[in-house]
């Protein structure tokens, strides 16, 4: 993924969370905008995790010294590490809507549905 293409993606995203969260009150929103941003750069940084792991695979070769071994490869470390992170950081945002807030809104349907494809 290129560095445009990621920016883009951070912004989009850091758009459509702000959006969600625009009605939660005031004292919350300094909060609510640094997890956003968090939220934002690890969804780009998963996508792209994610795009290696289906290029290169989940095991790769290591040279060491005459011989070789097979490993998981770095990037699968580093995806399953950052959606722990990420799932995190949505949680402590969806704590953060009032109680009365829809659940169901698209944006909130969408981290659902990247979760979902993770599992496949």
């Amino acid at each position: 993924m290129d560095d445009k293409k990621r920016k883009r993606l951070v912004t989009n995203d850091i758009k459509r969370l702000t959006d969600i969260f625009k009605e939660v009150d005031s004292k919350k929103q300094r909060t609510i905008k640094g997890l956003i941003e968090e939220s934002a750069f690890m969804k780009a940084t998963l996508l792209e995790l994610k795009e290696i792991i289906q290029n290169e695979g989940v095991i790769n070769e290591m040279p060491q010294g005459e011989y070789s071994i097979m490993r998981e490869h770095p990037a699968l470390k580093s995806y399953n590490t950052t959606i722990q992170r990420y799932t995190t950081v949505t949680e402590k945002l969806l704590g953060l809507l009032p109680k009365d807030a829809p659940r169901n809104d698209d944006g909130l349907s969408e981290f659902s549905a990247f979760l979902s494809e993770r599992a496949d």
